[in-house]
C-alpha cells in the first residue's frame, strides 16, 4: 500500500468520515487511535497526519494531547476541531473557554486565503462544534479565518507544512469543506492524487497469491456485497483453488438465491457449492417469536450446515484458508486489531465459530463500503449485486415480527419485491441506504375489500438514508412513490391490508425492527 495519511482518532464521531474524504481526494488514508505512540505512527511512514475532532477539552486532566515529537518529524499535520485546539496547545498557543458555544452552521470570515482557502469565498458557512477557542496562533503560524465565537478559526504554517481549522471540513454541512481538505493534501502536504481502487485490485491479487500459494481456499458466500466482492477478488487471484459455499436458508429476498447461483457464477466463473437448507431452518424456527432467539437459531443452523459442508470439501485435500469480507469500519470498530486468527462474530449469518481451523484471507479490510462497490463493478459483478442494499445476516427471519413460517415468508418477500421494484423504477435505489419491509405477523388490522371487512397483516416500510449505518434518518421518498408501493402491496399481496411508514431516526430507533 502507498504511504498513508494517518487520521488520529481523538474520539470523533467523524473520524471515519475524514478518512473517507481523504480517499475521495485519491489519497490513501488509515485511522489510528490517539493512544498510538508517535514512534509507531512514524514507522508507517505517513505522507501526512490529520488530528481529528473529539469530545474532550484541552483543559481536562485526562486529555490526550499529541506528542510534541510529531511536530518535529517533518510530517505535514492538519488539526480539525479538537485536533486543531490540541495542536495549538502543544505548539504554545492560547486555548481558552470563551463562553461562546458554536454548534452547527456558522458564518466564517476568511482574512487571509493562504493555501486552505485559496479560490474560496471570503464569507462562507462551516459546521462547528466547540466551546474552547484558539485565541492566537502558535509562533510561526498565520491566522487565516475567524468566526464570532472563534478569534482564530484557521491557521497555517506553510514552511513546516502545518495547518488547522476549528470547523469540520469533512461533513456535507461545510459546503467548501472538501476543497479545504484537498488544499491541505495537495498544496500544504504536496501529495499527488494517485490512489484509486484500481491499484487496490492489482495489489490484492498479488497479496492473495503470495499469502495462499497453492493452497485451497473456502468462502461462505451470502449474496451480500462484502462476501461477493471478496470472493470475486480471491477468484481473480487464484481461480479454482477457491470454492464458495452458498447456504440457501430460505430467508433471502425474491430473486437473491437465483442471483447468487446463476448471475454471480456467470460473472466470475467461481466454483460454487449450493446447499439447500430451507426446510432445516424453517423447522428450527417453528414456534419461535423472540427476536434474539430467532437470531441465535439462524446462526446456529448456519454454522451446522457450513461446518458439515466444509468437512465434506476438506475430505480429500485439506482447506487451509477462509475468505471473509471484513471491511475497514469493522477493523476500526473492533479496535483496529490485526485479526489474522479471529473470525468476526457478526459476519455472514450469525458468525462462524472461532474453532474453525482456517487462516483468514481478508482482501477488503482496508476499504470502505463505497470502495468495495467500485471494486465489484471493476470485477464485473452485476449491478443488482454491487448496489444491493445492506441486508441482515438472519435475513427475512428478523423482518417478520412473530413466528417465521413459509406462508409469512412469501408475504414479506412479495411486499419487499414490490417496494424494491418501485424504488428502482423511480431511480432512487442509490439515494436510499437500506429499505427494510417488515411484516407485523402478530398483529391483525381491520380493512375493507369490496363490500366486506378483512383482517389482514400490516406491513411497515422503513426506508433510511445513511453513510455508515451508525446513524440514520428516514428517507423522504416522494408521496406518489409511497402511494404506488402501498397500492400495489395491498392489491397484489394476499393477506396484507395496511401499509405504514416508519419515520424514526437512528437513534433512537434502529434500522431493523428486531
Amino acid at each position: 500500500m502507498p504511504h498513508p495519511v494517518l487520521v488520529v482518532d481523538y474520539g470523533a464521531q467523524y473520524a471515519q468520515l475524514i478518512a473517507r474524504r481523504v480517499r475521495d481526494a485519491h489519497v490513501y488514508s488509515e485511522i489510528v487511535p490517539s493512544t498510538m505512540p508517535v514512534s509507531q505512527m512514524l514507522e508507517k511512514k505517513p505522507a501526512a497526519v490529520i488530528l481529528s475532532g473529539g469530545p474532550a477539552s484541552v483543559h481536562s486532566d485526562d486529555t490526550a494531547l499529541p506528542d510534541p515529537e510529531l511536530f518535529n518529524a517533518g510530517v505535514p499535520v492538519l488539526g480539525i476541531c479538537y485536533g486543531f485546539q490540541a495542536m495549538a496547545q502543544v505548539l504554545g498557543a492560547r486555548v481558552e473557554p470563551t463562553g461562546k458555544r458554536e454548534f452547527g452552521g456558522t458564518p466564517l470570515t476568511v482574512s487571509e486565503p493562504g493555501a486552505l482557502f485559496e479560490g474560496l469565498p471570503r464569507e462562507q458557512s462551516v459546521w462547528m462544534s466547540h466551546t474552547d477557542c484558539v485565541m492566537e496562533p502558535p509562533e510561526g503560524f498565520t491566522a487565516t479565518a475567524s468566526t464570532a465565537g472563534a478569534p482564530v478559526a484557521a491557521f497555517e504554517d506553510r514552511a513546516r507544512r502545518f495547518a488547522g481549522v476549528q470547523f469540520h471540513p469533512e461533513v456535507a454541512h461545510t459546503p467548501h469543506g472538501q476543497a479545504v481538505l484537498q488544499h491541505f493534501l495537495y498544496e500544504v502536504a504536496q501529495l499527488e492524487p494517485t490512489w484509486t481502487t484500481t491499484n487496490v485490485v492489482e495489489e490484492q491479487v498479488a497479496a492473495i497469491r503470495a499469502q495462499v500459494g497453492d493452497s485451497r481456499v473456502l468462502c461462505a458466500l451470502s449474496g451480500g456485497v462484502d462476501s461477493s466482492v471478496a470472493a470475486a477478488l480471491v477468484q481473480r487471484a487464484i481461480g479454482d483453488q477457491l470454492t464458495c459455499v452458498f447456504v440457501d436458508h430460505g430467508l433471502l429476498r425474491a430473486g437473491e438465491a437465483e442471483q447468487v447461483e446463476k448471475d454471480y457464477v456467470a460473472a466470475t466463473g467461481v466454483k460454487l457449492v449450493v446447499v439447500d437448507a430451507k426446510d432445516q431452518f424453517l423447522a428450527a424456527l417453528a414456534g419461535q417469536t423472540d427476536p434474539e432467539t430467532k437470531r441465535k437459531i439462524i446462526g446456529r443452523e448456519f454454522i451446522r450446515v457450513f461446518e458439515e459442508t466444509a468437512r465434506q470439501l476438506d475430505a480429500d485435500t485439506p482447506i487451509e484458508y477462509l475468505v471473509q469480507g471484513t471491511l475497514y469500519p469493522d477493523v476500526v470498530e473492533s479496535g483496529g486489531g490485526v485479526g489474522a486468527a479471529n473470525i468476526k462474530s457478526h459476519h455472514n449469518v450469525g458468525g462462524l465459530p472461532e474453532d474453525l481451523q482456517f487462516t483468514l484471507v481478508e482482501p477488503l479490510r482496508t476499504l470502505f463500503k463505497d470502495e468495495v462497490r467500485d471494486i465489484g463493478s471493476q470485477l464485473g459483478l452485476p449491478d443488482a449485486m454491487v448496489w444491493r442494499h445492506p441486508f441482515p445476516g438472519p435475513g427475512l427471519g428478523i423482518r417478520i415480527i412473530g413466528e417465521v413460517t413459509a406462508e409469512r415468508l412469501e408475504i414479506v418477500r412479495a411486499a419487499d419485491a414490490i417496494a424494491r421494484a418501485e424504488l428502482t423504477a423511480a431511480g432512487l435505489d442509490r439515494a436510499v441506504w437500506q429499505f427494510p419491509v417488515v411484516l407485523l405477523a402478530d398483529v391483525r388490522s381491520v380493512g375493507v375489500a369490496g363490500d366486506g371487512r378483512t383482517y389482514g397483516y400490516p406491513v411497515v416500510l422503513r426506508p433510511v438514508s445513511s453513510e455508515d449505518a451508525m446513524t440514520a434518518d428516514w428517507s423522504r421518498l416522494p408521496d406518489e412513490l409511497l402511494a404506488r408501493i402501498s397500492t400495489r402491496i395491498t392489491n397484489e399481496v394476499q393477506d396484507v391490508n395496511r401499509v405504514t411508514l416508519d419515520i424514526t431516526s437512528k437513534p433512537p430507533g434502529t434500522i431493523e425492527w428486531e
